[in-house]
């Protein structure tokens, strides 16, 4: 491609894969989500062009992306990585969560198994 050549941002946004469509691409545009050198998008028609940078919001996270290449069409992410620089913040450490197995005080919840071996045998003394 040429040095003044355009591509519609929204194509754009699938090429790079970003998006997993472009129809995707399309509604994050016209969301709102996307800002095109500092300019919030509204509609995914706008040009754009090698150099400039997008910051897109995606779920909870911030993307900023420098175009370095255009492409025409929409090849493995390998190849997807080359087309932009990415000069995203690093996201906030992430708070350590418990461990999924919990430690209860013995005598609440369920009985163990060999909880219920125990009262099999007090049980089978009574009688």
């Amino acid at each position: 491609m040429t040095e003044t050549a355009k591509l519609r941002i929204d194509k754009w946004l699938w090429v790079a894969r970003v998006v997993k469509t472009r129809s995707a691409a399309s509604t994050l545009c016209e969301d709102g989500s996307v800002r095109l050198n500092g300019i919030k998008v509204d509609q995914a028609h706008k040009a754009v062009r090698i150099g400039d940078v997008l910051t897109i919001g995606l779920n909870s996270r911030i993307k900023v992306l420098k175009i370095v290449s255009l492409a025409e069409r929409r090849g493995p992410f390998s190849e997807a990585q080359l087309i932009y620089e990415d000069l995203s913040p690093e996201p906030p450490p992430r708070e350590e969560l418990p461990s999924p197995v919990a430690e209860r005080e013995r005598g609440s919840g369920r009985p163990t198994k060999s909880d219920r071996r125990q009262m099999h045998r007090f049980r089978q003394d009574d009688e």
